[in-house]
């Protein structure tokens, strides 16, 4: 639960924490990939014909080039043939997997178990109030709920979201935000699954919903001091690029609401926070390459914006208040992994910028807290994250101690500004998260909350955990994180997941899954690789891995591959590859690159039509995202992006296995991407392998909502693996 506005990075991105869970099945010392219960093999039914989708040949013309799309026509929503189309793939997909419906059921049980059902938050303070949230046994929702002063007071329910949901497909709550006099609160909903979210405003006092309904925002929203004026974004309705800032007026809601800020650059996004100090609200305007600030006092909301400094291409920047100054994360004048320059509130502009913690090119600058008496600092060297606290005076600093080179650590919520007490967060592959409360002064800690695993037979002495260093085609080294099971020996036998994202910069860390269990009890290898394209090893992995440059992270993907069967960890007959939305284009282009490495695939809303979705500007996050693939209206990024671009790739020759998954309200990456890319296949690919696509017709980018639903779609995913494996 957040009470001030959290910027969304709006990228063709997707949360996949692979969770999976089974107890562990040992018979004469091998694990069983399949239950004692249920050790026949998996064989789908035989004479089922897949749907084939009609051609309609379709032109795309530019710089003298022509693509022929004959399934182009998939992406008109509204067409009941198109509806049909999916339809029928879902039919397809449920018959050919029937037989293993006995394995999702246990699969998704032993997850569920696992959870812990009646689940609560560590609580945390803010403006008088203990903010909690907690799960009821049973229940698919949160309940989110505050206590005055003290944790032994009578608790106040916010929302109940169980209840909220009631006979709706899919329910979001997001941007919850209290007002400074706690009063009201505002807050989000998104029914589709589309990412947009109506902001409603609840008086506390009578728990009534008032008449206030802003349409087509991002849920996020930033009261003024006095908690009178509310401001919040809005999207273009067609493309969802978030562009407009709004000034609410609660003393007049029938009023129309004030614009404050335009982002006119089709480009950019735009969106609104508070201050940790909670002096200033802050306007930030940002595309993948270059970002922009403004700030206004929170007591003096009718005012103008003060711009921090005009934007530069290629100029990042992302300032924090302490007392007269501004504390700036910059990559100026070449700090490519960044450095943090001070500058007072009265002269912010980059020619008054003084360096304050300097670049270091071995060292990629990720987050700065400020406190009133600390700073703290998260940065990443050699892959690994280290949090370094120091005093404003000097007398202390000092990095927290971290073990091993598989783990997650990161800073938590930490609202409170005058405090001597850090909340950080540590996991890794096989150890549970836990929540520390950490003493800046006195340099102890106590640990506030483990993530509980429901199963008395987990024990994270049971796994292995190690990263290794694959060779690149180009000479660069790439890590991989892995875990498995002691029992498990790794070996061209041994079935391996590998997966990986490698755009955005994002880094994907090793971090613990309850739900992963599932396959490493049956003997997985489960095996990360932290691809260019991310910035596990700093900023230039991510440049290396964009732009003219993307290939590199297809490759790595692939060399990574070719690794772990070279040194037997696996083999090519039981190597698996996952990836989703971005993530889901690498497994589009491994797999023509490279099909004969796999045994089998799962792209989760692949971004696989690069090229027809980059030259269409009213889908959304198109132009948003020209820095990151960059625009095919230029000719040398068009052919670059068609050598690559999964769908126009796709040629007669044999493919893995592939199981792809959809969602019809998709913003992020639109559904008929997905759909195109497997008609394509169907019509070329020469051999009988499975073939599948899955659209949720209820839901969006991430899939279905609640925390039991989605179990039902990972149970999906790896019951396909472990039908596979048990053929």
């Amino acid at each position: 639960m957040v009470l001030q506005s959290v910027l969304t990075n709006a990228t063709r991105s997707i949360d996949l924490m692979m969770n999976f869970t089974t107890k562990l099945l040992i018979c004469s010392g091998i694990v069983f990939l399949m239950s004692c219960e249920s050790n026949n093999k998996m064989t789908p039914p035989e004479n089922l014909i897949p749907p084939i989708a009609d051609k309609i040949e379709y032109q795309h013309k530019i710089h003298d080039d022509i693509r022929m799309d004959p399934f182009f026509w998939l992406r008109e929503r509204d067409n009941p043939e198109v509806i049909d189309y999916l339809e029928r793939e879902n039919d397809y997909y449920d018959k050919m997997t029937a037989h293993t419906q006995p394995v999702k059921e246990e699969l998704y049980e032993e997850m569920k178990a696992r959870i812990k059902e009646d689940d609560t938050s560590v609580p945390y303070f803010y403006n008088g109030y203990w903010y909690i949230t907690r799960y009821e046994k049973g229940m698919d929702y949160p309940i989110y709920t505050r206590k005055k002063d003290s944790l032994t007071a009578t608790e106040e329910i916010l929302f109940d979201c169980n209840q909220m949901a009631e006979g709706e497909d899919y329910f979001q709550l997001g941007g919850i935000n209290v007002s400074p006099d706690n009063t009201k609160v505002a807050f989000g909903l998104d029914l589709v699954s589309r990412r947009q979210y109506k902001i409603y405003i609840k008086d506390l006092k009578t728990q009534k919903i008032l008449d206030t309904e802003l349409e087509n925002t991002t849920g996020g929203s930033v009261w003024d001091a006095s908690g009178r004026y509310l401001f919040h974004t809005h999207k273009d309705p067609e493309t969802l690029r978030t562009e407009l800032i709004y000034r609410h007026d609660m003393q007049a809601p029938k009023a129309e609401d004030v614009l404050v800020y335009h982002e006119k650059d089709s480009t950019f996004s735009v969106g609104i926070g508070l201050s940790k100090s909670r002096k200033y609200i802050n306007i930030y305007s940002y595309s993948t390459l270059t970002s922009e600030q403004r700030f206004l006092e929170a007591d003096k909301p009718l005012g103008e914006f003060q711009l921090i400094q005009k934007r530069i291409r290629g100029l990042e920047y992302s300032a924090s208040h302490f007392q007269d100054s501004l504390y700036i994360t910059t990559n100026a004048d070449g700090a490519d992994n960044f450095k943090v320059v001070k500058t007072s509130l009265a002269k912010p502009s980059k020619k008054h910028w003084k360096d304050w913690i300097p670049f270091d090119k071995e060292v990629l600058i990720e987050d700065l807290e400020l406190f009133q008496d600390y700073w703290v600092l998260t940065t990443r060297t050699n892959g690994l994250t280290q949090i370094k606290i120091s005093r404003w005076d000097g007398t202390q600093s000092y990095y927290l101690p971290m073990e091993g080179e598989t783990y997650t650590a990161y800073t938590g919520y930490n609202p409170q500004f005058d405090t001597q007490k850090l909340r950080y967060a540590y996991n890794s592959l096989k150890t549970p998260s836990s929540v520390f409360e950490y003493d800046m002064q006195h340099k102890t800690q106590e640990v506030l909350k483990t993530q509980q695993v429901m199963d008395a037979q987990f024990d994270p002495a049971n796994f292995r955990e190690e990263r290794i260093w694959a060779l690149a085609r180009d000479g660069a080294k790439v890590p991989i994180s892995m875990i498995y099971h002691k029992d498990t020996k790794p070996g061209v036998n041994t079935p391996l997941l590998q997966y990986a994202y490698g755009s955005y910069g994002n880094t994907i860390d090793p971090n613990f899954s309850s739900t992963r269990l599932s396959l490493l009890d049956r003997g997985f290898v489960y095996a990360i690789a932290h691809i260019r394209g991310g910035e596990y090893m700093g900023r230039d992995w991510y440049e290396k891995g964009k732009l003219l440059y993307k290939k590199n992270t297809f490759n790595d993907f692939v060399d990574c591959s070719k690794y772990l069967i070279e040194k037997k960890y696996t083999s090519a007959e039981h190597l698996y590859a996952y990836g989703g939305s971005a993530g889901g284009l690498l497994m589009g282009a491994v797999i023509n690159q490279a099909p004969e490495l796999y045994r089998g695939v799962i792209a989760a809303v692949p971004f696989v039509d690069v090229v027809t979705t980059m030259l269409d500007d009213s889908i959304p996050l198109t132009t948003y995202e020209y820095d990151e693939w960059g625009d095919p209206n230029q000719k040398k990024y068009y052919d670059y992006m068609k050598s690559y671009s999964p769908y126009d790739q796709v040629s007669r020759q044999s493919y893995p296995n592939l199981l792809v998954t959809t969602g019809y309200h998709d913003s992020q990456v639109q559904y008929w991407e997905p759909a195109k890319w497997i008609a394509m296949l169907r019509d070329k690919k020469k051999d009988s392998n499975l073939l599948f696509l899955h659209t949720n017709m209820k839901a969006g980018h991430g899939g279905a909502s609640g925390r039991y639903s989605y179990l039902k779609e990972l149970a999906d995913k790896y019951a396909f693996l472990l039908q596979l494996e048990t053929e």
